[in-house]
């Protein structure tokens, strides 16, 4: 198996892995508009960015150029961050924990995605780059991930 399918497998495992165990532990209206809602949030920024020519991503198959893995791993993530921040803090507190979270993990792991191809930042807007990421796509994953979390604070 090539690094490539490797990489978006575990990616898409994460966030079955991680709705499955939402669909075992939370009201199935909470899980649908995390999991649903999520992915619809994750779509339309994954989608901006390309549009916008900032990101190329290089692993398929893709819906509108938006690779179906990633919509997977956005929300399994957020998911992994919004369970261990409802561990310390309940409500909005959570949320912006998830928020916290998840965009820590990024800073951790993205420049791996760039070193190992997955993907390529093509803007040249101006501002601070992190090992290669620039900083708009922190502030993305930040609130992706804090509108992604607070659906479940909504609806529950």
């Amino acid at each position: 198996m090539s690094q490539d399918r490797l990489f978006a497998g575990s990616a898409v495992a994460i966030g079955v892995l991680s709705m499955t165990h939402a669909a075992f532990t939370w009201p199935t209206a909470t899980t649908l508009a995390f999991f649903g809602g999520g992915v619809l949030i994750a779509f339309v920024g994954e989608a901006t960015a390309i549009n916008l020519g900032w990101l190329d991503h290089h692993i398929g198959p893709t819906v509108i150029g938006v690779p179906v893995y990633v919509l997977f791993g956005w929300t399994g993530t957020i998911y992994v961050a919004f369970r261990i921040s409802l561990l310390v803090t309940d409500g909005w507190m959570a949320v912006v924990t998830a928020g916290v979270l998840a965009t820590t993990y990024d800073v951790l792991t993205d420049h791996q995605g760039v070193a190992n191809g997955y993907w390529t930042y093509t803007d040249d807007l101006p501002g601070p780059r992190y090992r290669g990421v620039p900083w708009w796509n922190f502030v993305g994953w930040f609130t992706i991930s804090c509108l992604t979390a607070a659906l479940a604070v909504t609806v529950a």
